[in-house]
């Protein structure tokens, strides 16, 4: 096993899915009650046989623990002024900037690498990332020409600028001094669409972590929201009551008509899918009135958030990633996506394969999506076939007994009649 950092916890769970969080099967942990965070927090409620959150904070070496931890005090309270405590109501207001009209399918492009062509995309996604210097804080493009060369898309093409990525590059976001400036520089690029960074919220930490990155995520949208650009707030949550505080301020901000999600990593595991589909779509019918959605993986889920969202959009990676491997997409009879190896020759680009795939992938969506055929019941009744003589299959009993002569065959006296053999 593989042993983990001294600055990271070091408790070891062999069934990670007993920290996850479940009112409604599990009792709040022992010592929840006395917490000062309980209002904000709601509890633990797990199968972990913890006292409370505290005691997943284990650090072999809590000098190097990043961590938003009680138990290192001075790195506590800087990171509570960073945000200005862990609760919402102090987040700036915004104006609202409208929701702009997506598709269903937004392919994600990374690179241009291995590519020489344009990909004749209408609407792609890219990573936040990519497009600034992540060193110095400026942005790698400064027109729309000089995008489309950077990725290899039409100069025309809506740009959705998606914040999702691995903790590296989401904390050196956050620690960008002049964001304000960045964020002016993807306004005039005309970007459609940017969505929060997905800062972490972990099943194996204190949960005050938990509620400082859910403080940044907020704190991101309204600097994001603040440069006049559309921007998708990442409902990141650990427990029930995490996406009850996301509810109830969704509902008192209407500027807030957009949200976004990741599924590709630990929340799109195993049953764990259902549970946050189950509590977004919660979300959504608290409200009270249409949002937007925005998801990084789980496709499946797709027919599933349409029931209560007004409009979901699904960010494709998938398509991207597996043509860098060199694999191809393929239809099968009942309508999902197999891939196969595709080896291509060294040096040759991979923009056919690129757009095969992309195609693919799409029409494997567009056909889940159609309502499966029903079958009617038959318009006309059936008539049951008829015997020779006109009669039907199944005679009526008394149609076929010929009572006067059954009556000649019985006995007036039954009880006298003595049974016995011919002769």
């Amino acid at each position: 096993m593989n042993r983990r950092p001294p600055h990271e916890p070091s408790r070891h769970f062999s069934q990670p899915n007993k920290l996850w969080d479940d009112a409604m099967r599990h009792a709040p942990s022992l010592g929840c009650p006395t917490c000062l965070e309980r209002d904000r927090c709601g509890g633990v409620h797990t199968d972990a046989g913890i006292f409370d959150c505290g005691d997943l904070c284990t650090c072999k070496d809590k000098s190097k623990c990043d961590m938003v931890c009680r138990f290192k005090p001075s790195h506590f309270v800087a990171r509570m002024r960073e945000v200005g405590g862990l609760g919402f109501e102090n987040a700036p207001r915004v104006a609202a900037t409208g929701v702009p009209d997506l598709p269903t399918i937004a392919p994600f492009v990374d690179h241009r690498y291995g590519r020489a062509a344009t990909l004749h995309e209408p609407v792609v996604a890219i990573s936040l990332y990519e497009l600034i210097n992540l060193a110095t804080g400026k942005p790698h493009v400064t027109s729309r020409v000089e995008l489309a060369a950077r990725f290899l898309i039409p100069e025309g093409a809506v740009i959705i600028v998606t914040g999702v990525d691995k903790d590296g590059p989401i904390e050196r976001w956050w620690e960008l001094k002049d964001r304000a400036a960045i964020l002016a520089a993807l306004k005039a690029l005309g970007v459609k669409l940017i969505t929060t960074p997905n800062y972490s919220v972990l099943t194996d930490v204190p949960r005050t972590d938990n509620l400082h990155s859910m403080k940044r995520i907020l704190l991101a949208w309204t600097e994001m929201a603040a440069a006049g650009l559309p921007a998708a707030l990442h409902v990141n949550g650990r427990t029930q009551h995490d996406y009850s505080r996301w509810a109830e301020l969704i509902a008192d901000r209407p500027e807030i008509e957009i949200l976004a999600f990741e599924f590709a990593t630990g929340c799109g595991r195993g049953e764990r899918i259902d549970w946050h589909v189950a509590e977004l779509c919660a979300l959504a019918d608290r409200v009270g009135r249409p949002l937007a959605l925005v998801i990084r993986g789980g496709g499946r889920k797709l027919a599933e958030l349409r029931r209560h969202f007004a409009q979901v959009s699904l960010i494709e990676t998938e398509a991207f990633s597996r043509t860098i491997r060199r694999r191809r997409a393929h239809l099968t009879e009942s309508g999902r996506v197999k891939w196969t190896k595709y080896p291509t020759p060294k040096g040759a680009p991979i923009d056919d394969l690129l757009a095969h795939n992309i195609a693919l992938v799409r029409a494997s969506y567009e056909t889940s999506a159609k309502p499966p055929l029903r079958l009617r019941p038959p318009t006309r009744r059936l008539r049951r076939a008829a015997h020779r003589d006109g009669e039907p299959v199944q005679p009526g009993l008394l149609r076929q007994l010929h009572l006067s002569g059954e009556t000649r065959g019985v006995a007036p006296e039954p009880q006298g009649v003595v049974a016995a053999t011919k002769p």
